[in-house]
């Protein structure tokens, strides 16, 4: 009967304090933890373990201390009782519910603040990047802003135009904050990477795994691509709308005609502007390695059509450029941008809130009474 007098006060105590610890959380975030988004609602099942943790801490406790068998305890119902009697269970009891705390913040709970909707001025831009063969050969010249954009290679291994493109590319995004940016690729077909977004991160990632064998690389259907482009672009209502088509062959395959897909820029109310990279020159391209295991080049020739590009970008009224190196590459897409009249746009951002200190505080708080009860306090001999 004693016994369970003093568990009741134990656990009111510890009631008392939790509840202490967790005032603050309760007055400022009750309702925000109530309608938690949990991210890891599969560590709750280690709540299953409390009961067991209760146990041991207290009736468990009894099971552990040595005994010593007397003839008789009636001489010592009249000895001193103190307060630490009634709180021998204490410990135990802040333990359990320590860890319950604890598995609930491990459980991340998240709050989901309302949308902001801010106005802002934007473009609505999509790339056609060229992933065909041609792509392989070795470009120059690599700023060394973009060098944190270019996967790590061997030793002896020179950037190729499909490198410096990429990295171009994920540069030209990371600079950006309020322009919808697309994604097409194209070698023998056209694929849609991603439609016009704000998700930079996303379309970073995506366009950080793009490869040449992403697809079928024999063949350029430049036609395909900037009709894929343009219908991407059918939906928008921003002001200015860009497809940068980047190249380095002529038109090979496909089922659209390339004049005709300048014909579909327009209709979407879009500019094209064509960048050409090499000057249909010999370009080098690694072909495996020698002897030695160092790379090993040899020279291709892969042609440009700069007057299909030009009369694509002229039809638009959008403007064609030349990239002999991953330099002007760079200014290239730069300057598209500079040309472009931004639009006003209503961007809506969604924010998080980490609920989960709300709970690991008293949770800490609890396990650290716990031990520095049985430590100063409730520090037992034998």
């Amino acid at each position: 009967m004693k016994r369970g007098l003093r568990i009741v006060v134990a656990v009111t105590l510890t009631l008392l304090i939790g509840a202490a610890a967790l005032t603050y959380p309760a007055l400022s975030r009750l309702s925000e933890l109530t309608h938690a988004n949990w991210q890891y609602p599969w560590a709750l099942l280690g709540a299953l373990l409390i009961p067991l943790v209760f146990w041991r801490g207290v009736f468990g406790e009894d099971r552990r201390i040595p005994r010593l068998r007397l003839g008789t305890l009636l001489p010592l119902t009249t000895g001193p009782a103190g307060v630490r009697v009634w709180l021998r269970d204490a410990p135990g009891i802040a333990r359990a519910f320590g860890l319950l705390l604890c598995i609930a913040a491990i459980a991340r709970p998240l709050n989901t603040l309302r949308s902001v909707t801010s106005e802002e001025e934007g473009i609505d831009i999509v790339v056609a990047l060229d992933l065909s063969g041609s792509m392989r050969a070795i470009i120059d010249n690599l700023p060394d802003d973009l060098q944190g954009f270019v996967e790590r290679k061997a030793p002896g291994i020179r950037p190729t135009r499909i490198d410096a493109a990429k990295a171009v590319l994920r540069d030209f995004i990371s600079r950006r904050k309020s322009d919808r940016i697309g994604v097409v690729v194209f070698g023998s077909n056209a694929y849609v990477v991603s439609p016009p977004t704000l998700d930079y991160h996303l379309l970073d990632a995506l366009v950080s795994k793009m490869d040449i064998n992403l697809i079928d690389p024999n063949g350029t259907a430049i036609g395909d691509a900037v009709g894929t482009a343009a219908a991407r672009l059918r939906r928008s209502t921003a002001k200015s709308k860009a497809v940068i088509l980047l190249t380095d062959g002529d038109n090979r395959g496909g089922m659209i005609a390339p004049e005709y897909s300048a014909e579909l820029v327009n209709k979407v109310g879009a500019k094209l502007y064509s960048i050409q990279i090499g000057q249909g020159e010999e370009a080098q391209v690694q072909d495996g390695f020698d002897f030695f295991g160092q790379p090993r080049y040899h020279q291709a020739h892969y042609p440009v059509n700069p007057r299909l590009l030009k009369e694509l970008a002229s039809k638009t009224g959008g403007q064609m450029y030349v990239a002999t190196d991953a330099r002007s590459l760079q200014a290239s897409f730069h300057d598209v941008l500079d040309k472009l009249e931004k639009t006003k746009l209503s961007a809506s951002t969604a924010h998080f809130e980490e609920l989960y200190r709300f709970l690991l505080l008293p949770g800490v708080l609890l396990l650290a009474l716990d031990a520095v009860l049985r430590a100063l306090v409730l520090r037992r001999f034998p």
